[in-house]
């Protein structure tokens, strides 16, 4: 089992490099490490977070009260027929460029997004067109009964950067995922990916962030409707909306939570004033705000 530790500060374990302390922290391994955990806080009556990345959240700066599991469970098996199972803690990158090299299609647009593969599902992660959703089978996922139960993607509910399990409608820890891949010309899958990391690091800032912070309305990219409503550079501290990119939220080196939250809310309260838009966060908040 992994190391117990209290007032681990999360900061450590975000892309943000923002986030109070965790009141109890520990990584796991394995499934059977991730499975006495969850029995130890349960026992205990603590709330628990999975974090995988921490890529796609905002920790708040008084931490996450509970037990915060980090989930680097990882692993990834294949067929001849391009199904592919991987445990839910493998990096989304990493699997995106394991199948591009073996000459299996439907992960390109996946080369560039941080993150956990179990994230990635709750979120439905797309790019480019592509959307994880489009070739998930099956999900194996812990049920609050203690049960490892395959769900069908029919069952996932997957939509635009959201899904059944983000939504809530369906309960428990998502442990493996099966992916339909097709066969491709490896020398057309690596233009792709060439492509889409030239487009990513001509649009992108470099300094610390979670990615997109909203999704798009109905109507416009929120980063278009950000960049009209005069924010683009905007900061409060160390937190800046990108000037790169309006969409994304960057920390300059000593932002917090607080600081990062403003902006939100400021983007947030601007684009509804100007153009009767309401933006939803694509990024999630933790902890006690």
């Amino acid at each position: 089992m992994g190391a117990l530790t209290q007032h681990e500060p999360l900061a450590r374990h975000t892309s943000y490099g923002i986030g109070g302390p965790a009141e109890w922290y520990v990584a796991v391994d394995t499934v059977a490490d991730l499975r006495r955990w969850l029995a130890w806080g349960r026992a205990r009556d603590l709330p628990i977070t999975l974090l995988g990345h921490g890529s796609n959240v905002l920790v708040a700066d008084a931490g996450i009260r509970g037990l915060i599991i980090e989930n680097r469970v990882n692993g990834i098996q294949t067929s001849t027929s391009g199904q592919l199972r991987a445990a839910s803690g493998t990096p989304l990158s990493d699997l995106a460029y394991w199948s591009v090299s073996r000459g299996l299609a439907g992960l390109e647009w996946a080369v560039g997004i941080p993150g956990t593969l179990g994230g990635a599902v709750v979120g439905n992660a797309g790019a480019f067109g592509g959307y994880l959703g489009d070739v998930v089978q099956w999900v194996t996922v812990l049920e609050p009964d203690g049960v490892m139960r395959d769900r069908p993607a029919a069952e996932c509910g997957f939509g635009y950067r959201t899904s059944a399990f983000k939504r809530g409608d369906v309960a428990g820890l998502i442990l493996e995922v099966e992916l339909a891949l097709q066969p491709g010309d490896p020398g057309e899958l690596w233009t792709r990916v060439e492509d889409y990391n030239a487009r990513r690091d001509a649009t992108q800032p470099r300094e610390p962030s979670a990615g997109s912070v909203f999704k798009r309305t109905a109507s416009h990219p929120a980063g278009w409707l950000i960049e009209q409503a005069g924010l683009k550079g905007e900061c409060y501290g160390d937190a800046c909306i990108s000037p790169r990119h309006a969409n994304f939220i960057i920390n300059r080196g000593h932002a917090t939570a607080a600081d990062v939250r403003s902006l939100i809310e400021l983007a947030q309260r601007r684009v509804r004033e100007q153009f009767g838009e309401d933006l939803e966060l694509e990024i999630e908040l933790l902890g006690d705000w």
